[in-house]
């Protein structure tokens, strides 16, 4: 299946059912009085966030959605029927936005979440309805409410705990494949990976969903290589993984490379939680590897893991470091809010 996380789409609700004029007519009933039943509600379109979907493509061949009209009441004292609904099944983590693709109309993060798009129409009253003390015989009855037109933007951004940086060939998909059952595509060069790929990683008898996603290059934040349209996919996570390639002959211009773009992309990623490793350890050798391990902790300020995804090594200890920013936000998000109230 093909991924894709963007998507314009057209809807419109239906209209209300008119309502109806109407009287009764009955034998030997001189009189027989209004009878006008009213209209029908116009569908409804919503969107939901549906379990076991990881792609819009769904909406690449399709993209109107019409809701369907309300009917018309009729004499009898008899409404119309309500018009159907019509439901946007989504992934989970869809951001809806208007049509200038700014302004965030919901962002549905947990199944079975639901945002009203456009509201059907209401049904027009039947002269029934009209019926007093005062008007006996009323001969007028409403119109039904018109449609709700509108165009929205879907776009998703996967759910995951951790998301992987680096340069392309930082060795991203490699730390993935050995490190969990997603068996992204490898190969000696770069942007082998063209769209995120997600993989569910154990360690400590716990379970985390990791997001490898295209690499970056300088220059990603003006549109460079594949550009940062995909870093919107680890804005969810609580902490990025930044693999740099010990194979590259400047390590320490390749970590400021990736700091660079994550603080053109803006809001909080460049201040998210980060555990940086050293990459490729296996192709070199003790003076180079201490060499640029020492290079890369003077310029993170603060520890560098070492590890390689090829001979599985040190992949524990990052694991476990990556867990434990995990575990600090669940537990800050478990607390309750400090309002400053007291009793």
């Amino acid at each position: 299946m093909k991924f894709l996380d963007l998507a314009k789409v057209h809807l419109k609700s239906g209209a209300g059912g008119n309502g109806c004029v109407s009287f009764r007519r009955a034998a030997h009933e001189e009189y027989g009085g209004p009878d006008g039943g009213n209209g029908g509600q116009g569908g409804d379109v919503w969107a939901e966030a549906v379990d076991g979907l990881n792609t819009l493509i769904d909406f690449r061949y399709q993209q109107h959605f019409f809701a369907q009209n309300g009917r018309p009441g009729m004499g009898k004292q008899r409404s119309g029927k309500d018009g159907e609904d019509v439901v946007l099944r989504v992934p989970v983590g869809t951001e809806i936005l208007e049509e200038d693709e700014e302004t965030v109309i919901a962002d549905l993060t947990e199944v079975g979440q639901r945002v009203l798009l456009a509201a059907g129409g209401n049904g027009g009253f039947g002269n029934l309805h009209f019926k007093s003390s005062t008007n006996q015989a009323p001969r007028r009855a409403n119109s039904g409410q018109p449609i709700v037109e509108r165009t929205v933007w879907l776009r998703l951004k996967l759910i995951a705990d951790a998301g992987l940086l680096g340069l392309p060939n930082a060795g991203k998909s490699t730390f993935l494949a050995a490190t969990s059952n997603a068996r992204p595509k490898i190969a000696d060069y770069p942007f082998t990976t063209l769209h995120p790929n997600l993989g569910v990683v154990g360690v400590d008898n716990a379970e985390f969903v990791i997001a490898d996603i295209p690499g970056l290059i300088a220059g990603a934040h003006e549109g460079k290589g594949i550009g940062d349209r995909f870093l919107g996919h680890v804005e969810r996570c609580a902490v990025l993984l930044h693999l740099i390639d010990g194979t590259s002959d400047d390590v320490v211009a390749d970590y400021h490379t990736i700091i660079n773009e994550l603080e053109q992309y803006g809001g909080e990623l460049a201040h998210k939680p980060r555990v940086t490793a050293l990459n490729k350890i296996d192709a070199l050798d003790e003076v180079e590897q201490a060499e640029k391990h020492n290079a890369l902790e003077q310029a993170s300020g603060g520890k560098v893991l070492q590890i390689s995804g090829v001979a599985r090594e040190g992949l524990t200890e990052v694991l476990r470091a990556v867990r434990s920013q995990i575990i600090t936000r669940d537990k800050a998000e478990a607390e309750p809010e400090d309002t400053g109230w007291r009793p």
